[in-house]
């Protein structure tokens, strides 16, 4: 009998943003897919539970995703679990979730936490529609060429960076985009969260700004009436 993939979304930074859900889940499962075991260790350990790790993150190869997929299909329960978020958003997993669903087998999710939806809460615009981007490329180059297609979107935009190389975006950001409103999220859901919000023409120093922890940033799509000088 073919058994079950359960997708489970895990806490940003804070642990008690953990659902009762996810605690049952975890609870029947029978073998739990991590990111980083040792990251999944600790949250286990937290809900005061012990299961069978098995690593699953970008340096799992083919063969070993594939040796996953037969592990379920003989029956497993399993779950999936990012290092934080949704499985399958900017995540490795997401190989290893297609490869499930193309033998046939049950994929499942219970909903959480995500950078993504909860970055667009706290920025304040219009996110009616929107486009996640998560890590742009290095080069400033191309990553000024990916933004630039959206000079004239309406679209809001949602991106990851590290905190190596955050100024770099904010600077390509502004000379593909213009003045556009941002707000910068560093250290989302953790104890020292922090909400900036200026415009990419005026991106916050190191001492307003620590450039520390993680940050997920949202850019303001285009508006009709913002004047012409600024985009």
């Amino acid at each position: 009998m073919s058994g079950k993939l359960t997708l489970l979304a895990s806490p940003l930074g804070n642990l008690g943003d953990v659902s009762e859900r996810f605690k049952r889940t975890v609870e029947e499962c029978s073998l739990v897919f991590a990111e980083d075991s040792r990251v999944t260790g600790r949250l286990l350990d937290h809900l005061g539970l012990k299961r069978p790790q098995k690593t699953l993150n970008e340096h799992t190869a083919e063969s070993g995703l594939q040796s996953y997929v037969k592990v379920i299909q003989a029956g497993e329960h399993a779950v999936l679990i990012t290092d934080a978020g949704t499985p399958g958003i900017s995540d490795p997993g997401a190989r290893f979730v297609s490869m499930c669903v193309e033998e046939g087998i049950e994929v499942d999710a219970i909903p959480g936490p995500s950078a993504v939806t909860l970055a667009l809460s706290l920025s304040g615009f219009y996110a009616q529609r929107f486009a996640f981007l998560g890590y742009l490329p290095r080069k400033p180059g191309p990553m000024r060429a990916e933004l630039g297609i959206f000079a004239n979107s309406p679209y809001s935009l949602v991106i990851f960076e590290s905190p190596f190389r955050i100024d770099a975006l904010l600077q390509c950001a502004g000379e593909a985009l213009g003045s556009r409103r941002v707000a910068i999220c560093r250290e989302l859901t953790k104890l020292h969260q922090q909400i900036v919000r200026t415009t990419l023409l005026s991106p916050p120093n190191v001492l307003e700004m620590p450039r520390k922890g993680e940050f997920t940033v949202v850019i303001e799509g285009y508006r009709k009436g913002t004047p012409a000088e600024n985009q």
